[in-house]
């Protein structure tokens, strides 16, 4: 029985999966390469960048399920799947504490001009602190934070612990702790705006050019959901004319440039290569989940119904 892996996973949940079958790795991630890689393969896992999408799935005719190693699963045509009866396994939860953290990190990086002062001293610059002004403190700052699901509220909580002023917009959740705003009036007020929200049609582009000329010029935009939230180009030119004061990324649009990418040019932007969620505990953690998921339906299990995103096709009806 062959598992088909996008990408590498965590060693013990490989070990996990061989104990089921036989585990290949895939040479590459193209669609042309996958729709014959998958055509005999019971199950296929990816983690963030390889796709699964209706015409690699379709072609999968021995497939049981799909998965992701993580919580988000905009990079799997679950429609597709759901309609060819395979259950999309993934780990919600598994994330957050990790992302919350790094979103944190991501704030005062860019508040206090982290990654521009390491850089200029180790080249010898001491001297640099008399020259680049004052940084920011977090503590009595507005933290506005775009989407309230798990890691979202995690980066609330945090906030505030920082003495921060919390309030947040979501299409769903309400929490009272926390302040609710209307979307436009959460971008007016942000001294630091968190995005958290999942990648969807209703989100793709949600921070565009208005949204952004909205904002506060002194304001951070840190954002450690999905790049294709962000309209790059406006942010670009909102960062390097000083509409904005400061951006973190761990994230950057899905045909964005990795490398010579204008933002990388830019003082005021700290950028991090989509590590947000890896870390030691929650890597092994995320893996383990969703393998774990995967080795019960190749057992002719019943998968636990939390960890599948489209939980009818596992239903009694």
């Amino acid at each position: 029985m062959k598992i088909l892996l996008l990408e590498s996973i965590h060693e013990d949940a490989r070990e996990l999966l061989a104990g089921v079958g036989e585990v290949v790795v895939a040479e590459r991630v193209d669609a042309d390469y996958l729709v014959t890689a998958i055509a005999d393969a019971a199950a296929a896992l990816t983690r963030g960048y390889g796709r699964l999408p209706r015409t690699v799935l379709a072609a999968g005719r021995s497939l049981r399920c799909v998965a992701r190693c993580g919580v988000g699963t905009d990079n799997i045509d679950v429609e597709a799947a759901t309609e060819l009866g395979l259950p999309v396994i993934y780990a919600p939860g598994s994330t957050t504490a990790t992302v919350a953290e790094h979103a944190l990190m991501l704030m005062l990086a860019v508040a206090r001009r982290a990654a521009r002062l390491d850089r200029e001293v180790k080249a010898g610059n001491w001297a640099v602190r008399e020259r680049i002004g004052l940084g920011t403190e977090l503590n009595g700052k507005t933290l506005a934070v775009l989407g309230l699901g798990d890691i979202g509220r995690r980066v609330a909580e945090l906030g505030q612990a920082f003495g921060m002023r919390v309030i947040y917009w979501s299409r769903t959740s309400r929490d009272d702790r926390f302040e609710f705003a209307e979307r436009d009036d959460l971008l007016r007020a942000a001294d630091v705006l968190s995005v958290n929200v999942a990648l969807t049609g209703e989100t793709r582009g949600l921070l565009s050019r208005d949204a952004l000329a909205l904002m506060k010029p002194s304001a951070i935009v840190v954002n450690t959901a999905r790049g294709d939230v962000i309209d790059e180009a406006a942010l670009y030119d909102a960062l390097s004319s000083g509409r904005l004061a400061g951006a973190g990324l761990d994230v950057i649009a899905s045909d964005s440039p990795r490398q010579n990418n204008p933002l990388w040019t830019l003082d005021n932007v700290v950028v991090t290569p989509h590590v947000a969620a890896l870390t030691d505990v929650t890597y092994r953690a995320m893996c383990l989940t969703s393998a774990g998921q995967v080795a019960r339906i190749l057992h002719g299990e019943r998968p636990d119904a939390r960890l599948v995103r489209n939980p009818t096709v596992i239903s009694d009806g």
